[in-house]
């Protein structure tokens, strides 16, 4: 009998504690396998609870060995504990001390939340209910408290010994071989910003100065071996430091600060007080491992990390509905922090490409939901691209909405009102009103709808009366739960763009709300009529992706090519090309499910001949131009009946006929931007190798006789990651002569370099017509797979998942079997990284009906097993819905 899908949990049920915890005091003596945690918990009612009530603490799987109040042993009577609850039957009507002692097994915790081990270091992830699994505890956001922590373990197991805040006591247990350090955290903080890490590791040091003139040092640990692979990330943690002190005052506030990188990791990083810790990939980099790729995401990461100091930490969410109050607020501040540091079109550009191929899918399957949810089974499986990446850009709209100067306004009154407090997003609002004197009540919808909003634009040019009319709606599609969508605010950056390529003035408009560049959208629909315009315009709409929607024009291909030609504004320039590659590539697929021939359009593939010979553009916007959309986009515009096998001979075709046209001039370019000097990360450099390896993509197929042959020698005299990975890429995917010597020339290569054999086992993963479930089961059984290690589950099994719907989503259902297999294999150990896995069915219902019911019969094998997580109940149970 498979057991009941887990209560759902609701913000309207939200209540305040009944109790606060004022001070924890946390003595861990550390054991492999018999960690003992004492807890001293400092508590009092909070105003409102009644004497008596009971205490109902937290608790994951605890052993209880001791429990006291105020100094004396309670005695069974007086409360009851269960592994999930301590129940304290009558607590003191005064403030009161608890003592609370667990013992925990550190190497058997695989699910690798709360207290475990990673290749012999003692590690935490507490958020979102981690600390629950080291101490009964309030596990809520709610609950802030003042930490110190004494840590106690072998010396020659754990010479490092971290926590939270500074170090203000350390030295060695007489009579043993145990050390022991006590941290103290000033700044009240949620128990999911605890954090610990013991070991024997390498220290990288550096130092930065507040612009009050305070010195923090500054450390990375690492294994041994590893020093010499942290200076991008030190680097990008002081212009972080620096970035947020120019571009939000925001000032670092403790004498410390270190970051930790471990290879077992469940996230990206966690924001840990003075502690970060990260997935090593985010932190290790050199040329020979680490592509630009990886250099971007550390720098975009670690800073990400650390503007949680502010937006995460001295600020937290009152509750978990609230998470994008954190998140999504932090990844516009590091976005705007990467646009600072490199090309802001080409970040901005990047960003889009991330929210439509990962956001957008969410929107509109069984996993949407409101960047601020209303309930949730599980919260691990909201930390999603709704709420990240749609929150981000709900703040941009903000800002869009009220000001620069507002917003800047509107977050200083942020920080200084709600410094040290658990906020909603009720609070941040109302600073943003404050400062600007704008009513956001319909702004505020966006926090509270599910779903993309569609966006119709159609125009009407009158040469007569010299008007133009553009007539702009919206339609929010139905989401289950959530009945009919109301109109949102929708602010839409514009210009109208002359025959000569310049924007076009105008005397007035009437009709709709303009402010400047910025039409507002609040309405069902609005007809904005522009008068004195002398000659038809073509508008330029949504520019720089000024709010998160789907858009539809009545614009022509004639005028789209004139937008990827004139367009002033990066983004529209770059969208119009994305538009024509989107449109030309759904009607190939529609061709090739019907078995016509593939016809691609030539006046399409002429423009972007022309793109890759501007020189006047910057490479990393060419290379993003012609890069073409994905499979998985293509899928999304389809929507539904969606052939992934047509899907891939369409975009197959367009690149044959792009690399047909322009193979001398893509082959020029590669031999153009070839390396001279020695490799640097820098935006610049990096946009350049970019060109450069999707120039070679082309040539591979372009039918040039000498094709294989640049690709090889690529490959065998890269002097960086980001060139050999590109060459080995195009040698696998294409199946090109030599592509299996290069795989194991690769592997011996960098054997000992756990990131770049990730890499090795992706792109076998990501083989369009090779990597069948067979080869990728296969791959499972390789001497340096480990499915205890999320990194490598990543890199082959959600890579095939996720970056190959040809073999995923084959017609005899093996693929879907596959991921079915290894989803119920992880569920066993590591929950968290099976529910995100399984997150690859999300879009099953719009493939054709032989696949839908080969992914559907997967899902209900999932269903069906009695043991299944939390978290992967509540993910199945929603896509089967």
């Amino acid at each position: 009998m498979r057991p009941e899908t887990p209560q759902p949990v609701r913000l309207e049920d939200y209540r305040p504690a009944p109790y606060r915890i004022d001070t924890v005091d946390l003595d861990i003596r550390l054991d492999p396998q018999a960690t003992q945690v004492t807890a001293r918990l400092r508590l009092a009612r909070n105003e409102g609870t009644a004497a008596g009530t009971p205490l109902v603490l937290d608790g994951d799987g605890l052993t209880l060995t001791g429990l006291a109040l105020d100094g004396r042993p309670l005695p069974g009577t007086a409360y009851a504990a269960r592994p999930d609850r301590l129940d304290l039957f009558s607590p003191p009507a005064e403030p009161f001390d608890l003592e609370i002692v667990t013992r925990l097994d550190p190497d058997s915790n695989t699910a690798l939340m709360g207290l475990y081990r990673s290749s012999g270091t003692w590690c935490t992830q507490c958020e979102a209910e981690g600390f629950r699994r080291i101490t009964y505890f309030l596990d809520r956001p709610d609950v802030l408290a003042v930490y110190t922590t004494r840590l106690e373990a072998p010396k020659h197991e754990a010479p490092v010994l971290l926590a939270n805040g500074n170090p203000v006591d350390a030295g060695e247990i007489p009579d043993s071989d145990r050390h022991y350090a006590v941290w103290h955290d000033p700044h009240p903080k949620p128990s999911y910003l605890f954090a610990l890490v013991a070991g024997d590791l390498a220290r990288v040091t550096d130092r930065f100065v507040t612009r009050s003139g305070r010195p923090v040092d500054l450390a990375i640990y690492v294994e041994h071996g590893k020093e010499d692979h942290c200076g991008w990330a030190m680097e990008s943690l002081k212009r972080s430091m620096a970035w947020d002190e120019a571009a939000f005052g925001c000032e670092y506030d403790l004498d410390v600060f270190n970051i930790v990188a471990v290879s077992d990791f469940n996230m990206g990083a966690m924001e840990n007080k003075g502690l970060n810790i990260f997935n090593d990939k985010y932190v290790l980099a050199d040329p020979d491992t680490a592509t630009d790729q990886d250099y971007a995401h550390i720098e975009a990461v670690i800073a990400h990390e650390y503007f949680h100091n502010w937006t995460g930490n001295r600020i937290t969410c009152r509750d978990w509905f609230q998470l994008c109050l954190k998140e999504g607020l932090t990844v516009f501040r590091d976005q705007e922090f990467t646009s600072d540091m490199r090309s802001r079109p080409v970040k901005r550009i990047a960003d889009v490409r991330l929210l439509k191929s990962h956001q957008f899918p969410e929107d509109a399957g069984p996993l949407a939901h409101p960047v601020r949810p209303k309930t949730y089974r599980e919260i691990n499986n909201f930390y999603t691209a709704t709420v990240y990446e749609k929150g981000a850009e709900v703040v941009r709209m903000l800002k869009i909405l009220v000001g620069d100067d507002a917003f800047r306004s509107g977050m200083d009154l942020y920080l200084r009102r709600h410094d040290a407090t658990a906020a909603t997003i009720e609070d941040f609002l109302a600073c943003f009103a404050e400062a600007s004197g704008e009513d956001l009540t319909q702004f505020a919808l966006w926090y509270e709808q599910a779903g993309t909003p569609q966006v119709t634009a159609s125009s009407r040019y009158d040469g007569d009366a010299r008007t133009f009319a553009l007539t702009l709606s919206q339609q929010l599609p139905p989401v289950a739960g959530q009945g009919e969508g109301k109109p949102a605010a929708i602010p839409i950056r514009f210009a109208l763009i002359g025959p000569n390529g310049q924007d076009m003035a105008y005397d007035r408009t009437s009709g709709g709300a303009v402010s400047g560049d910025v039409i507002h959208l609040t309405e069902r629909s609005q007809t904005i009529v522009f008068s004195g315009v002398s000659q038809r315009p073509v508008p330029s709409l949504l520019r720089g992706f000024s709010a998160p929607v789907r858009l539809e024009t009545d614009l022509d291909p004639h005028d789209l090519l004139f937008l990827t030609r004139h367009d002033g504004d990066p983004f529209n320039r770059w969208q119009a090309v994305q538009e024509l590659a989107t449109r030309d590539l759904v009607r190939l697929s529609a061709a090739a499910q019907a078995g016509e021939p593939l016809r691609p359009d030539a006046a399409f593939v002429t423009a972007l001949g022309e793109i890759l010979d501007d020189e006047r553009l910057d490479a990393a916007f060419r290379a993003q131009a012609l890069h073409l959309p994905g499979e998985a986009d293509i899928a999304r515009e389809i929507g539904r009946n969606v052939d992934p096998d047509a899907i891939l001979a369409a975009r197959t075709a367009l690149r044959k006929a792009i690399a047909r046209a322009h193979g001398d001039a893509c082959a020029e370019t590669v031999l153009d931007l070839a390396p001279t000097t020695v490799f640097s990360p820098d935006a610049a450099s990096a946009g350049r190798r970019a060109l450069k390896n999707l120039a070679l993509g082309y040539v591979a197929v372009s039918g040039l006789p000498d094709a294989a042959d640049m690709v090889i020698r690529q490959f065998d005299t890269a002097d960086n990651m980001t060139d050999r990975l590109a060459a080995l890429t195009i040698l696998v995917h294409e199946g090109i002569d030599g592509a299996d010597e290069a795989l194991a020339a690769f592997r011996d290569r960098h054997a000992r370099h756990a990131l770049a054999i990730d890499k090795w086992f992706t792109v076998q993963a990501t083989r369009p017509a090779d990597a069948t479930p067979a080869a990728v089961r296969a791959l499972t059984g390789d001497e340096g797979f480990d499915w205890g290690n999320p990194n490598r589950v990543r890199s082959l099994v959600n890579a095939f998942a996720t970056g190959n719907q040809t073999q995923f989503a084959r017609t005899d259902g093996a693929g879907f079997d596959l991921v079915a297999e290894a989803v119920l294999q992880l569920d066993e150990r590591n929950p968290q990284v099976a529910a995100r896995l399984l997150s690859a069915f999300r879009s099953w219902r719009a493939l054709e009906p032989v696949r839908a019911r080969r992914a559907e019969a997967a899902l209900h094998r999932i269903a069906a097993r009695e043991t299944l997580s939390k978290d992967a109940r509540d993910i199945v149970d929603r896509c089967l819905q």
